[in-house]
């Protein structure tokens, strides 16, 4: 049977569902805390994202509507007010039931080859896909978002290698965002090597590429914890994004319940 997200490929974009949109949003409370004219905003490009991209499924994985349009909202919340340009270097995007291995073969510096099996959650591809596991992009929430966090390795290679430094828009220079940047991470590495418990995840400490990954992750997810860790550079990636998670956030908990 040919499914909703089967007729909108080929096309330049479709509607989805009312229902499908409004039960994927209240799955994702950081979906959630947008303000109305935001999700209109979000699902507009989402629809234009699903028609623009190729989903695939590996494993014993199925592909359904809720898994697309899941995925595709998450992924289009840090281009919000960047545009679906900001992803125009890739197309397909492969779905995993689960964490998956990717086989790893390097030449270390006396010339020896090391394989091995690298298990994984997600991954970013400089000029390929996208790949992540649909179990952990379930699991999205407090900090930990595995869709978002490649969708930023995707941003960051939009100008070459990922080195923590994204293509950069007026108002923000690359002196500035390094000096911003990489205080923040050597800070944070100094923390994570202390033995401190850091509500960041300390992954972020393994390299700057996964730094601005991570940061990405928890300035949409746990904003307050950027906001007063690292002030200036929650106030740096606020004016990368265009967007303000925790004015926002701020907003939704003062909103009238029904």
């Amino acid at each position: 049977m040919t499914n909703w997200f089967d007729r909108l490929r080929g096309k330049k974009t479709s509607l989805v569902p009312d229902e499908l949109w409004f039960r994927t949003v209240a799955a994702l409370p950081f979906l959630d805390e947008l303000a109305d004219d935001e999700k209109r905003e979000l699902k507009a490009i989402v629809e234009t994202f699903l028609a623009d991209k190729e989903f695939s499924a590996a494993g014993e994985l199925e592909l359904s509507d809720e898994i697309c349009v899941s995925i595709a909202a998450q992924a289009c919340l840090p281009i919000l007010r960047l545009g679906l340009s900001a992803y125009r270097e890739w197309v397909g995007i492969v779905v995993y039931p689960d964490e998956f291995v990717v086989p790893r073969r390097i030449e270390d510096e006396v010339g020896v080859i090391h394989e091995y099996d690298d298990v994984l959650s997600g991954e970013a591809w400089a000029g390929g896909p996208l790949l992540v596991s649909w179990r952990d992009a379930q699991m999205a929430g407090d900090g930990y978002n595995v869709v978002i966090h490649e969708a930023a390795h995707k941003l960051d290679m939009l100008n070459g290698e990922a080195d923590g430094m994204p293509a950069l828009h007026a108002g923000i220079g690359e002196i500035e965002w390094q000096t911003t940047f990489v205080a923040a991470y050597e800070n944070f590495c100094r923390r994570v090597d202390d033995g401190e418990d850091t509500a960041i995840d300390p992954y972020a400490g393994t390299a700057p590429a996964e730094f601005f990954a991570v940061l990405t992750e928890s300035f949409f997810e746990i904003p307050e914890v950027v906001a007063g860790e690292y002030p200036e550079l929650y106030d740096l990636l606020s004016r990368y994004y265009r967007q303000d998670p925790l004015a926002r956030r701020q907003k939704a908990a003062n909103r009238p319940t029904a």
